[in-house]
């Protein structure tokens, strides 16, 4: 299946986190934060959102970092994706 995100909306997927600190020790899975670096995997078309006219200024294949608590997350085809609003990515990664 293929997603195609709608108005204003961003598909991403996380970037794998390492599972050692950097003094070697392995992390247990509760111990690790939720990671907020991500590839950007569809973009939506943009246009009118809430009365405003958005461009999207992201596309496919960027690496973006967006809020923490950002988004929905959903699975499928046992892949994790997450959706968020445009305005929820804080910066891209060049």
């Amino acid at each position: 299946m293929k997603l195609r995100p709608l108005f204003d909306k961003v598909v991403l997927k996380s970037c794998e986190t390492e599972e050692t600190t950097k003094s070697g020790l392995i992390l247990a899975g509760n111990a690790k934060e939720k990671p907020m670096m991500a590839d950007v995997i569809a973009v939506g078309p943009g246009g009118i959102v809430d009365g405003k006219e958005i461009e999207m200024t992201v596309k496919a294949g960027d690496k973006v970092f967006y809020s923490k608590y950002a988004g929905n997350e959903i699975k499928l085809d046992g892949q994790e994706y997450i959706i968020v609003r445009q305005s929820d990515i804080l910066a891209v990664v060049e």
